[in-house]
């Protein structure tokens, strides 16, 4: 394809998109690798500059695990689950806020657009309560697992990052929370954006990871497009199992709560984010009530 046709194929979609929020979640290598992470920065600066209103949601739990062992401080998993307890919340705070998101801001500033960092405590961005005790299997045995310093979340309240987006500045998310009583607490990334895009009724919300999407059985073929049906019955059947269910979980909560589309992409190849949005063919899977 010439390049003049690349550029004619993305204008209806430059033209839907115009004024649209989407919620972009940035997870996987991507967070650990500068090259990939400045290229796909780069992208969603453009996505800013072609009038869309991106908010940006960062994880960050290997970076807390490998500062955590620097620090020469053994991070505590049960049943596959991280314990976080004074230690750990100290830690995630400087990670999290401290390192990634002050990166990721640096490197918008560095593309030409405006980032502010942002936690879920800033201006009670997200209200959590702390997790209930966790039920996991240890040695074959069920046990109920206290987390520590861990949230469910409550409520959202998205009015400072509606003041950022309407001053054109990119918002970028530290999973962390507030409780009533003030208290920090440490949320999934995943959650979180799936949340925000509720809260900020979202056009899209991007999940970037480590995979291309929602595969068959046999791990060959990718599903381009998802109804909500689909997916819960591919669930059940066990096509989407493991890691990808809780991923396809939080797409499906955000469409319930009025999200139009969400996509699950692999963020370590270059530029996978444009095609995704502005080809036909797309590149990930789209889960959405419509098809269009």
């Amino acid at each position: 394809m010439k390049r003049e046709d690349v550029l004619m194929e993305a204008l209806p979609f430059i033209q839907k998109f115009h004024g649209k929020t989407f919620v972009i979640k940035l997870g996987g290598h991507s967070m650990v690798d500068p090259e990939v992470l400045e290229i796909a920065i780069r992208d969603i600066v453009l996505l800013h500059f072609v009038g869309i209103r991106v908010v940006l949601v960062h994880g960050g739990g290997p970076e807390i695990t490998e500062k955590m062992k620097a620090l020469g401080k053994e991070p505590k998993f049960v049943g596959g689950l991280r314990i976080t307890d004074e230690d750990t919340l100290e830690v995630a705070q400087m990670v999290l806020v401290g390192k990634i998101n002050d990166n990721i801001v640096s490197l918008i500033s560095k593309a030409g657009a405006r980032g502010i960092g942002v936690s879920g405590n800033d201006a009670n961005l997200i209200i959590a309560r702390k997790m209930d005790r966790q039920r996991v299997t240890i040695d074959e045995r069920e046990e109920e697992v206290d987390l520590g310093h861990v949230g469910e979340i409550e409520e959202i309240q998205p009015g400072i990052l509606n003041i950022l987006l309407d001053n054109n500045y990119i918002p970028v998310v530290a999973p962390l929370a507030i409780d009533r009583c003030g208290k920090t607490l440490n949320i999934n990334a995943d959650t979180s954006a799936g949340e925000i895009a509720i809260a900020l009724q979202a056009y899209k919300l991007i999940s970037m990871t480590d995979v291309d999407g929602v595969m068959d059985r046999d791990r060959k073929n990718l599903y381009r497009f998802l109804s909500p049906s689909d997916a819960e019955e591919m669930m059940v059947e066990g096509i989407i199992s493991e890691g990808m269910i809780p991923k396809v979980l939080g797409l499906l909560r955000a469409i319930q709560g009025g999200v139009s589309y969400a996509h699950i992409i692999n963020g370590n190849v270059r530029h996978n984010l444009l095609l995704e949005l502005f080809t036909t063919e797309g590149t990930g899977t789209m889960v959405s009530l419509h098809k269009d």
